[in-house]
């Protein structure tokens, strides 16, 4: 776990550059390690990490996969709460970092003990996984910031996790409504100590946004 980055600036040229290592590197190998049902089913801690968190059905699995440059990297689904293991992927030959993908969080169809055990597995990992970089917690631009990610950003403020706010399925909104979003979410982000300032909009499905936001991850996994 880390501190937000003092985000100096970088020149025009230097993040063209890091954006075409980060293509470069997603564009190479990118594995499914495991699945953590628990924390005693974790790997080794040896490579830096950047988790993904997101309601049910914010569209968490199609983002991971089109930032992956993969069709069927993380497995989609209609069915609200269907990640119900910490999932982890490897990134780069030799391995340079890991992805994260987190259970869903919110309207998960699950029992209710299901829903309970996940939320303290999701606090432990958050709060003791010392490789952990940064999360990236996913918005879905049709709806906000809703109580569920606002419990989410808590959690992340109290265990010192710094994290990125993430537009998610913003080709699914008029262009006036997405720039009401992002200033609500601009808003939000600014009175939450862990929350970095800059919020990235994405499209899974047109692509939009994630050039910039493989390049963010990139450069949090090597600060």
């Amino acid at each position: 776990m880390t501190d937000l980055p003092a985000g100096p600036d970088t020149g025009e040229g230097e993040d063209e550059a890091l954006a075409e290592e980060a293509r470069r590197l997603f564009s190479g190998r990118v594995d499914f390690l495991l699945s953590a049902p628990s924390l005693n089913f974790l790997p080794p801690g040896d490579y830096p990490e950047v988790a993904f968190a997101g309601r049910s059905n914010v569209g968490k699995s199609s983002l991971i996969n089109a930032v992956a440059g993969r069709k069927a990297l993380a497995r989609a689904s209609v069915t609200p709460g269907r990640t119900q293991e910490l999932n982890f992927f490897e990134v780069g030959t030799p391995t340079r970092f890991r992805l994260v993908d987190m259970p869903g969080y919110g309207f998960a169809k699950a029992p209710l003990k299901t829903v309970e055990r996940w939320r303290r597995m999701v606090n432990d990992f958050l709060r003791g996984r010392q490789p952990l970089k940064r999360a990236l917690v996913l918005i879905d631009s049709r709806h906000g910031i809703k109580p569920p990610d606002a419990e989410m950003m808590a959690m992340l403020d109290q265990a010192a996790v710094g994290y990125r706010l993430v537009l998610t399925k913003a080709d699914k909104v008029k262009a006036s409504e997405l720039a009401e979003t992002l200033a609500g979410v601009e808003a939000a982000a600014r009175k939450h100590p862990a929350a970095y300032p800059k919020i990235h909009v994405t499209s899974a499905e047109k692509g939009m946004g994630i050039a910039e936001l493989r390049a963010a991850i990139l450069a949090d996994v090597e600060a």
